[in-house]
């Protein structure tokens, strides 16, 4: 199976991904019309759901996403490589409860 580098994923979720918080659940996702490109983002990151996203009047995209626990583990491989988007993924980083120093604070 051919992977993405890491580097590159990061710079496409700068531009086209987004990162959200609501009801106490962290989601992350990403969309284009790009199918190849997304399956290869999917399996290189090994979590998250990719389905088509039809929008009416426009080209059929694909929509990678994934929330919570896949949230933490996916910010933390693009944390090294992401400008834009830096600031909502140290977010996800820093209110995960799966982030050991989180854990560790706790007890």
């Amino acid at each position: 199976n051919y992977k993405l580098d890491i580097s590159y994923i990061a710079g496409l979720f700068d531009g086209k991904g987004s990162v959200s918080y609501k009801n106490k659940v962290w989601k992350m996702e990403m969309s284009m019309p790009d199918k190849n490109v997304m399956e290869l983002v999917h399996e290189t990151l090994e979590c998250g759901t990719l389905r088509e996203k039809k929008v009416a009047g426009k080209k059929k995209h694909w929509r990678w996403q994934c929330s919570n626990r896949n949230c933490f583990f996916v910010a933390r491989q693009l944390w090294p490589h992401t400008t834009v988007k830096l600031h909502k993924i140290e977010q996800v980083i820093d209110h995960s409860i799966f982030n050991p120093i989180r854990i560790i604070k706790r007890t």
